[in-house]
Parts: C-alpha cells; structure tokens; sequence
C-alpha cells in the first residue's frame, strides 16, 4: 500500500484521530453516533462503525461463507430455490441489518467496499463519494452521520492491510436493479451466479473529430481553457439568460448551465442550454441525478443533443434539504459514474441503458467534477480515475482557495497521467468579501476556504477588490501547474466581476466595442 502523503498526515482532519475540525478551522465535538461506539451505547450505528474497523475478519468470514456455501446447492435444488429463499431471507436480514445496517438491496457489494453498506448513503452512491463531504468527513445531507464513503475508506484500508489489495478491489459498479431489493443476496453466493457484474470501461471509444465542438477543440488544442458558470433564470423569458451569457461570447470557451443548483428550481439546463446553442454561445450542459431517473435523463440527453447541445457536465447534484423544495423526494437513480457510463455508451455504442439500439447516437463531449478539497482524501484520485474510466474527458473541480492542497492532488494525478486522459479545469470564484465567503463555507457542504485567507479579506479596507485580487492570483498560480488545463469561474450572478478576473488575469483581452 502507498504510504500516505505528507500532505495529507499534516491537513487532513481524519488523519489525526477523532477530534475533527469544522469548516472554519475550529475544534468541535465527535458527533453522538461517534461517541456511541467508544463508551459501549448500543446501537446499530456503532455496530456498523465496529465492523468497518474490522472489515478485514469479516472479509475473511465472508470468504470462508462463499466457499462453504456452494455445498449447499443441491439442498436448494431438493426444495426449490423460491422455498430456500423465503426459508434464508429472514436469517440474511436480521444478520446484515446488526451488522452491515444492511437495506438488502439483492446486490451486495460488502467485498469491495470494506465491509461499508453504501445504500446507506443518503444518494445512494454506489461509484465513490459526492463532491458535498463535510470538511470533518460528516454527511452532506445528515451533519450527525460520517460519509459512507469515508467507512469505506476505513473498511478497505484495513482489508488491505491483512488480506492484500486484490482484496478490496474498486470496481465500476451498475446502478441499483430495482427488481432485486429485498432479495437474497446470500442464494446468489450459493448458486455461484454473481452478486453485481461490473461496468465495462473496454468498450471502443467511437471518434467525433468530425463532428467535434468549438469547446472540444479548444481542450483538444492545448490552449489554456476559460469556462463560466451561468445559472438559468427564474423565468421563462430567455432574454435576461442571453444578455448574461452573451458577456462571456468572446471571453470563455464554455458556459455551465446549471442543473438545479443547490437543490433549487430555475429554468431546465436543457433548456438554456439550447437558448444558447441556437444564439451562437457554446453551453456545457449539467445534468444532476437527483431529479431524474435512468429513463428521464436519457430522454433529456437526446432532446438535448437534438437541439444542438454538444458538451455535458454529469453530476451527483446537491441535496434537496439545501435548497428552496426541502419537502421534494430526491430520486439518484444514478450516481455520477453510473450517469458518465450510460453517456458514453449512448454515444460510443449507440445504445440505452436497457441495451435498445440508439438510431442515431448523441455527438457529445462527457465532462464530470472533482473535489480534492474534502474528505476522504486519499480516494479522492481514485474516483477521478474512475470518472475518467466511464467516460470524463473533462473534469471541473470545487472551488480552489487552497492551492497547496490543489498541487498535491494533481502531483498525484501526474503520477497516474490522468492529466493526459482529460483536461482539469479548475474551479475559481470572487464573492463579495469575508461575511459571504463564511456564509458560503457554513452552508455549501464541500467548500473549503483557509483560515488565513478569510482574515486576510476582512483585514482589506475594500474587501470586494481583496477577494478579487485573491482569485486572480490563483488563477495566475493555477496557470503555472502542470496538470491544470483552465479554469473555472463561478460567481452566482456576479458576470461582471467574473469578466473583469478573466481579462485583468491575463487569461483574454477585453472584447474591442463596436463604434456608434
């Protein structure tokens, strides 16, 4: 196993035991489902927290179970494989809720994911972690409940650490089949049929040089990339979309369209996205899977394509609880890396999900996000490479306000030539000074802003023109890394400023106006 960076001993919080940090730098208490597990409070969460740490004796009991099992065969064969389940399914319940907090979804993945259940992350991921970890490696959605995904961190870690890496591999994972939850994963194991199939990343990559986008070539040409970010209006009028976006015609190779950001409604992206196709601008349509199933977004990716829309972003999507429709049902049918697989296979095989032919398949360029800023860190690379596998050819991170921590993640993407797989783009901002920026950093799970940056903004006698001279300063130290392909600018309606960083940074020259 690789020995844990300096980087990571010294300015991870997970590193140093069970006293966290919060978000602003400050101590804060264990969280009570913590605590539970050290002085001996009963209850299933401590359970699932004492099995993580020794995943790697219930691995070896599971190994022995997978063996052993299959002798059981032919007593499944006497008395019907419908009367052996109901007969197993109660045992199987009982023993994988104590242990695992099990949702029996009829497709244990327990193996690979060091002995960490994640269906019980709240968006069902089943690929790697959201970009919404809290900074003290606590749940986006549930601030009491640490990230699934950093158990599984844990989990496979101590897998490794007895039974070697083969051990807890880390595969590409199908979203969830719905027609097996509350089966028996356990008759599986004895029939010998496998629990879950992994996604195959081998697929031939179908070339679209000929109908390639302006944004594609431009991160095909080596040039340093400007993207922005644009949030649809709340109207149906598509003028006050256009005279914002239209700022950025000859200052960005790209414009986001957000999808529902912060778990807000606002116009669809899919259809913004087409404003700005049919006006000339070049739009990387977002697509989050927390609105939508499979069936929905894959419609929407075809409208979308139809319409001229060339570039997509595949996200996770934030959390309804943040957002103005705490009280919706959020679906993730798919995660990120299921949505990036599904893309690229509508594009590169012609075909659905369901494996229905695709008459004529989408022309698009498949983007994915990044957070090297969050826990757990040390993963944070490994589904980037996942990302990557599925089908990224770019990828936007969070916001960068530590570029320190930013140098060491790409050092480690260096190391695996990931930059050569796809453009890193990474993500920059101004707001309006400190006040906004610890609002941003108390409310916006997965931001990260250091300590000394936020005083040093306070301390500046205009503090609008301190955090801008602070983000074109990153911009400038981002341009120097090897690894980094561009920027991304975000600034909730704040185009102007947002345009003046692109120009005094050197990255574009102010537009020439028109003479009256």
């Amino acid at each position: 196993m690789k020995a844990v960076p300096q980087w990571s001993r010294e300015k991870h919080p997970l590193m140093s035991g069970l006293r966290m940090r919060g978000g602003n730098g400050s101590r804060r208490s264990v969280p009570t489902q913590f605590k539970g597990v050290q002085s001996g409070v009963p209850s299933m969460y401590a359970v699932r927290l004492w099995t993580v740490r020794h995943a790697h004796g219930f691995l070896r009991v599971y190994r022995f179970f997978e063996r052993c099992a299959r002798v059981l065969a032919p007593l499944v064969r006497l008395i019907g494989a419908r009367r052996a389940e109901r007969l197993m399914r109660p045992f199987e319940r009982t023993a994988k809720q104590f242990l695992f907090d099990c949702q029996m979804c009829g497709q244990c993945v327990l193996s690979s994911t060091g002995m960490a259940c994640p269906t019980n992350c709240a968006k069902r991921m089943r690929n790697g972690p959201c970009g919404g970890v809290r900074t003290d490696g606590t749940c986006e959605v549930d601030s009491a409940m640490r990230c699934v995904w950093v158990e599984v961190a844990e989990g496979r870690r101590n897998a490794i650490r007895s039974h070697g890496p083969g051990q807890a591999a880390d595969i590409l994972l199908p979203p969830i089949d719905h027609t097996r939850e509350g089966s028996s994963s356990w008759m599986r194991v004895i029939s010998g049929e496998p629990q879950t199939g992994p996604l195959s990343a081998n697929h031939p990559v179908r070339s679209t040089a000929a109908t390639a986008g302006d944004f594609e070539k431009t991160c095909a040409s080596g040039r340093f990339i400007v993207t922005v970010e644009v949030a649809p209006p709340d109207s149906a009028d598509p003028d006050a979309l256009l005279a914002r976006a239209s700022r950025f015609s000859r200052l960005a190779d790209g414009i986001n369209i957000t999808d529902g950001a912060g778990g807000n409604c606002h116009m669809s992206s899919v259809a913004a996205s087409a404003i700005l196709s049919t006006h000339g601008l070049t739009p990387v349509y977002q697509v989050a899977c927390r609105d939508r199933n499979r069936i929905a977004i894959q419609g929407d990716i075809l409208g979308a394509a139809a319409l001229g829309v060339r570039n997509i972003l595949c996200l996770t999507g934030d959390d309804v609880s943040q957002g103005d429709h705490p009280q919706a049902k959020p679906v993730f049918d798919l995660d990120a890396v299921s949505l990036l697989h599904t893309v690229r296979r509508m594009r590169d095989r012609g075909e659905f999900a369901s494996g229905r032919h695709i008459d004529h398949p989408p022309a698009l360029f498949i983007g994915a996000t990044a957070n090297p800023f969050v826990p757990p860190y040390l993963d944070r690379i490994t589904n980037l490479e996942k990302k990557i596998d599925a089908g990224a050819q770019f990828i936007q991170t969070q916001f960068c306000y530590d570029v320190p921590m930013l140098e060491a993640f790409v050092r480690e993407v260096r190391e695996r030539e990931l930059h050569k797989r796809c453009r890193i783009i990474v993500g920059v901002g101004a707001f309006g000074g400190a006040k906004a920026m610890r609002r941003m950093l108390a409310k916006v799970p997965g931001v990260h802003i250091p300590e000394p940056l936020l005083q040093r903004i306070e301390r500046a006698s205009d503090q609008k023109a301190e955090a801008k001279r602070i983000c074109i300063e990153t911009i400038q130290a981002l341009a120097g890394i090897e690894g980094v392909a561009g920027v991304h600018l975000m600034g909730h309606r704040n185009e102007d400023v947002l345009a003046e960083i692109i120009v005094e940074s050197g990255l574009r020259p102010a537009p020439l106006t028109s003479a009256a």
